[in-house]
């Protein structure tokens, strides 16, 4: 989106606000951070994740989200690379497997693949970490925000108590679209008919918990890592205790739903959406087959998984100071989350020189 630079002048030690701490918004105030400027970052969680968020349980940590990633861009194979240096990454090489009515059939197709050691959620946090380190930076996290304010001196942020926050010279809002729309409606309406245009898919994410190891099946590796389905509710099944730095615990099961299983299912109870994923994962294996004990079951409801459909844009900003970055605008996968934020960044403080 076009906008005038001299109605926005980023410069150290302008203020900017931040609002959502998954790997765009990170990425975003690391970015801007570097260059000087004062960031403060906002979520309302407890921590850093976003849909790179793990869920721990008593026996066993499982990723809910995003199961794992790929690296094609060099900016991003640089930020990997640091993050397997800081220990928080690492390589995965799967054991991928496709399951159909007719059996299991391997999935490879030759793509690394990297996960969060010993969680997705240590990638985020090591970022967190990362920004906090450096002057003039802010994280708050349980901190929901709710509105914005225009004054006269920039953007003051309201959070849901009555609080705020500010003035910032300008605001980047990279939760998913229909929570940033509530935000910037009021101020802008490029940005507003921007976040409209960006529907979103639900989805549900279930784990299971087994007191021992799967049984095998006649021609699948003892040590398989996940299984693609074409099963009406089920899309992905994932072991985490196959993940780097799992290895000790029980068996653990991601079970990652169809997108329009879970559109038609968006409202069940968790409980029973859970028993229904696990249903159809028990249905991968040959008739008959017991499963071990289970000690743990239950599903995590992702009202804003992904965008229906690539965005054709990897962020956009106004000449207000309002900006929008996430994977909503410039496609799911966990590296178009960090370059949206990354490209945003390196936009805006180009701004600010012209």
């Amino acid at each position: 989106m076009a906008a005038s630079p001299s109605l926005l002048t980023l410069s150290a030690p302008c203020a900017v606000a931040v609002i959502g701490a998954g790997v765009s918004g990170l990425a975003c105030a690391h970015e801007l951070a570097k260059k000087g400027l004062s960031v403060s970052l906002f979520d309302k969680a407890r921590g850093p994740g976003g849909r790179m968020s793990s869920k721990r349980r008593p026996q066993a940590t499982l990723d809910l989200g995003a199961q794992a990633f790929t690296v094609r861009d060099p900016r991003f194979a640089q930020a990997v690379k640091e993050w397997q240096l800081a220990g928080c990454a690492a390589l995965w090489p799967a054991n991928r497997y496709q399951a159909s009515s007719s059996g299991w059939q391997t999935h490879n197709d030759d793509q690394l693949r990297y996960a969060g050691a010993p969680r997705m959620s240590a990638i985020t946090r090591h970022m967190a970490e990362a920004l906090s380190s450096l002057p003039h930076t802010t994280l708050a996290f349980e901190t929901p925000i709710a509105a914005f304010e225009k004054t006269s001196d920039g953007w003051q942020l309201i959070d849901q108590h009555g609080a705020t926050y500010g003035p910032f010279a300008a605001v980047v809002v990279s939760a998913p679209p229909p929570q940033a729309y509530a935000l910037v409606a009021d101020w802008d309406d490029a940005l507003a008919a921007a976040c409209k245009d960006k529907p979103q898919r639900g989805c549900w994410a279930g784990w299971a918990i087994f007191a021992s190891p799967l049984p095998p099946i006649e021609g699948v590796v003892p040590n398989w890592h996940t299984v693609e389905t074409g099963h009406e509710a089920l899309r992905l099944a994932t072991r985490n205790s196959s993940k780097p730095g799992r290895e000790q615990q029980p068996e653990s099961i991601s079970l990652l739903a169809q997108l329009a299983w879970s559109d038609t299912n968006i409202e069940l109870a968790s409980d029973v959406a859970a028993q229904q994923l696990l249903s159809a994962f028990t249905a991968l294996f040959p008739n008959g087959t017991a499963l071990p004990e289970l000690i743990d079951l239950g599903a995590h409801r992702w009202r804003y998984a992904q965008p229906a459909e690539a965005g054709q844009q990897s962020y956009l900003y106004s000449e207000q100071g309002l900006a929008l970055c996430g994977d909503s605008f410039r496609g799911s996968r966990v590296e178009d989350a960090w370059l949206s934020g990354f490209e945003l960044a390196h936009a805006l403080l180009a701004r600010s020189v012209q």
